[in-house]
């Protein structure tokens, strides 16, 4: 069974699930009230700098400040070639003031109680390029391996590029024509002339540039010849999918499907199942063995245990099949609920050194086809694997839950939000054998009072298009995540 992007819309919100061979390695999520700013372009103000942290603190019109790196900060030619001539970096108040504007592009979202991570050296992807104008460099995706495609590419992305500019040729450039790379060039280009515009006549803060939605980020960077197909449950969503994918990919616009089934499409492809598995501290193994992930801000810890597997010939076997098998889910975890920065593996302890290099080469090329950089150790004395992933985005279980305030933050519920597109959903689920007028959503208050609030302009809409009245009531003794609806 080969790739498959599954796009679910709801009001007010939009799911996005890439399935390897029937299972989801890949999951977005994009509400109206929280869309993602990775990738945007603002016009900021510098708040503070601090020369102890060689950091500075941006306004670009957030909730909280941005955070701006030296390292992350593109110096003026001038000052450059001084630089140079001293061989060492120029420390951040000679190159930032309080008060300054600058042209910045968010690199990391806001994560937790940490702003959004900023940087100066701006990247604009496209299909087939990521145009760095400010950085002279080519760059090759390491996934193309033909050496004479490599150098195929290379060759033209160099006589195509402005001088003092660079680009990063992205893997679905492998085997693409001049025309469509030179297209491509021509289209970045010209947008990055539309921003240095926007942003030489903005005020700041100010954003001048946002990236696509979720649905066309998605589709630009993933929807590829590997690619089977691609379902839409939104009739809307699934023709302006169409008409972008016929602009910039006309070879796989017949790949584009428009589910019209009267079942949930996350509910028909086992979606919600996994989701739902995926906010879980254990994960069963299917020998049944486990792994339990614990995630806190800076560092995850994922334990590997053998549970109910005992084997059939010895212990040293038992652990090692047992590892074996936990590397593939781990990954699978991993990717699934994006959890970045800091990770330890705590595998079950192995006395034979052949054994600890059969787990720890079995986890390096798990974790080759992975979207996200990482870095990997070897396996320690008691156990023990340290490795590294580059977070850019919040992880799943902070997009879809809140700290539980039943158990003092030491457990997770789904998000008032969350639980609101759930009786959204079920709604729809019901409506279709639902014959009375009116049906009513019994709810925790709280959730009754977002519904009634932030989520009221989706309840009118989900009215008018059952054609039924829609009444919340409110039952004081129901939990947080529990609702039932009823018919009248």
């Amino acid at each position: 069974m080969a790739n498959e992007l599954i796009v679910n819309v709801t009001l007010g919100e939009t799911r996005v699930a890439r399935l390897e061979n029937g299972s989801v390695a890949e999951f977005y999520v994009e509400r109206v009230h929280e869309a993602d700013i990775v990738g945007n372009i603002y016009k900021g103000k510098v708040v503070r700098v601090l020369p102890g942290m060689q950091a500075a603190f941006i306004d670009i019109g957030l909730e909280r400040t941005a955070f701006l790196h030296v390292s992350d900060i593109m110096v003026p030619e001038g000052m450059l070639e001084e630089i140079e001539k001293a061989q060492k970096k120029s420390p951040i108040q000679d190159l930032l003031k309080e008060g300054k504007e600058i042209l910045v592009q968010v690199e990391k979202e806001p994560i937790g109680t940490k702003g959004a991570r900023l940087t100066s050296y701006v990247s604009l992807p496209g299909r087939y390029l990521v145009f760095m104008p400010t950085v002279d460099h080519i760059g090759i995706s390491h996934r193309i391996e033909d050496g004479n495609e490599r150098n195929r590419l290379k060759e033209i992305v160099n006589k195509l590029k402005p001088k003092g500019s660079g680009f990063i040729v992205r893997t679905a450039s492998e085997g693409v024509s001049l025309k469509e790379l030179k297209a491509d060039v021509a289209y970045l280009t010209k947008l990055w002339g539309e921003i240095r515009e926007r942003a030489r006549e903005a005020r700041a803060p100010s954003l001048i540039h946002a990236d696509f939605d979720v649905v066309l980020r998605v589709i630009r960077d993933m929807f590829s010849a590997d690619v089977e197909k691609l379902v839409v449950d939104s009739r809307h969503e699934f023709e302006r999918i169409r008409t972008f994918v016929e602009k910039f990919m006309p070879k796989l616009k017949n790949r584009i499907f428009y589910n019209d089934s009267e079942d949930p499409l996350f509910d028909k492809y086992g979606i919600e199942v996994e989701i739902t598995r995926a906010l879980g501290e254990k994960v069963w193994l299917k020998s049944g063995g486990y792994i339990i992930i614990e995630q806190t801000e800076a560092l995850t810890v994922v334990d590997v245990n053998t549970g109910k597997f005992v084997g059939k010939r010895d212990l040293e076997d038992t652990i090692l099949r047992t590892n074996l098998e936990a590397v593939r889910e781990i990954v699978y975890q991993l990717k699934l609920r994006n959890i970045g920065g800091i990770i330890v593996i705590d595998f079950i302890d192995m006395n034979k050194h052949s054994n600890k290099t059969k787990v720890f080469n079995a986890l390096r090329e798990a974790l080759k086809p992975d979207r996200a950089r990482t870095t990997i150790t070897k396996v320690s004395e008691l156990g023990l694997v340290e490795m590294t992933r580059k977070r850019t985005r919040d992880d799943l279980r902070n997009m879809l839950t809140d700290p539980c305030p039943y158990c003092d933050g030491k457990g997770y519920l789904k998000s008032p939000t969350s639980i609101c597109y759930d009786i959204f959903r079920e709604i729809m689920r019901e409506v279709k054998k639902a014959k009375g007028r009116q049906i009513t959503v019994c709810a925790n208050p709280q959730i009754a009072n977002v519904l009634y609030n932030e989520e009221r302009k989706f309840l009118e809409d989900l009215e008018k298009l059952t054609k039924k009245t829609i009444i919340i009531k409110e039952m004081a003794d129901y939990h947080q995540e529990q609702f039932e609806l009823t018919e009248n």
